[in-house]
């Protein structure tokens, strides 16, 4: 009895370390294949990557849930960068920025960076970079590190919101975040997916995001899905979504202070980040706050609708009298 019950915990083991070398062989490949595109920042210590292009008003773009700076360079950057000097930042734990902490590090854990806490380090990197009154542009859960910005600072020229988090959600977000998010899971679980997750997965969870539109082509090719597989980018990635609406109850309720211009644009087929429950309440909640509503359009309007998109920045940019 006693044989066999260490035979099993044997194979146990030896299948857990089985798929930690299957995930940092994964890991290795996407370092290789998807390496910085642009400066690493030290920030206290702290690693942030930033990529900047452009000359013009400085405008910071900050990716959502599972991006990387990848998600702007693709296309939009370079739409914008004729007349705005761009910056683009990896939030913590996500394309080649470093976690904060090292709690937040851990595989047994939960400890996780806020929107508040990342809009700081964040800022930190910009001021390094000689931004100077910027408009703060976050798409989904970028959306709410800018909102968290205005609130903690107020040298910025305005606020962009597209598809952005911004208000309570009632239910939960489905069982990937809650075990990935979970102490557990994030030890135990993803390592076996970022070991194992198929490019069929990928390809499909990039279809629903962009639902109903398509992905531009070359587009995953170019984001670099393999970045956020990484064991430490998807439990950054689990526990910052799974652990954020108590931080938006606390956020939503100051949002009233924020007295820069704010647009938001905001699909209404967007089933990732619902306009209701998220940016239509903004305008009773923001003196000034103008919701931009796009018929029909998803969760990527940054890619499918660019000029609904670029126009909220000009909008900003005239509000604050920087054009």
């Amino acid at each position: 009895m006693k044989t066999g019950l260490l035979f099993l915990l044997g194979l146990v083991v030896l299948a857990f370390a089985v798929v930690q070398l299957f995930a940092l062989k994964r890991e290795r490949a996407a370092t290789r294949d998807f390496p910085p595109t642009g400066q690493i920042i030290d920030v206290n210590g702290v690693d942030v990557h930033a990529v900047q292009i452009g000359a013009g008003p400085d405008l910071v773009l900050i990716h959502g849930a599972s991006g990387n700076t990848r998600d702007f360079t693709f296309a939009f950057a370079d739409s914008v960068s004729d007349r705005y000097r761009v910056t683009i930042l990896d939030r913590p734990g996500l394309g080649w920025t470093e976690q904060m902490s090292d709690t937040h590090k851990a595989a047994w854990s939960t400890a996780h960076a806020d929107p508040r806490a990342q809009a700081r380090l964040l800022k930190q990197a910009t001021d390094q970079l000689g931004v100077v009154q910027p408009i703060v542009l976050g798409h989904s859960f970028g959306g709410v590190v800018a909102l968290a910005w205005a609130l903690e600072f107020d040298d910025l020229a305005g606020v962009v919101s597209v598809a952005g988090v911004a208000n309570p959600w009632p239910g939960d977000l489905g069982w990937t975040y809650t075990v990935n998010g979970s102490a557990w899971g994030g030890a135990l679980v993803v390592p076996v997916l970022s070991a194992f997750v198929p490019q069929s997965y990928v390809d499909g969870a990039v279809a629903s995001i962009f639902a109903p539109q398509v992905a531009p082509e070359g587009y995953v090719d170019h984001v670099g899905p393999a970045l956020i597989l990484r064991r430490g980018s998807m439990r950054a990635n689990a526990r910052q979504v799974n652990w954020l609406r108590p931080h938006v109850v606390e956020m939503s309720a100051q949002y009233g202070s924020i007295d820069v211009p704010v647009e938001v644009v905001h699909g209404d087929a967007d089933t990732i980040v619902p306009l209701d429950v998220h940016s239509a309440k903004l305008p009773d909640q923001i003196e000034g706050a103008n919701v931009t509503v796009l018929q029909g359009v998803g969760h990527m309007p940054q890619h499918t609708h660019p000029e609904a998109v670029i126009a909220a920045i000009d909008r900003v940019a005239t509000r604050a009298g920087l054009r």
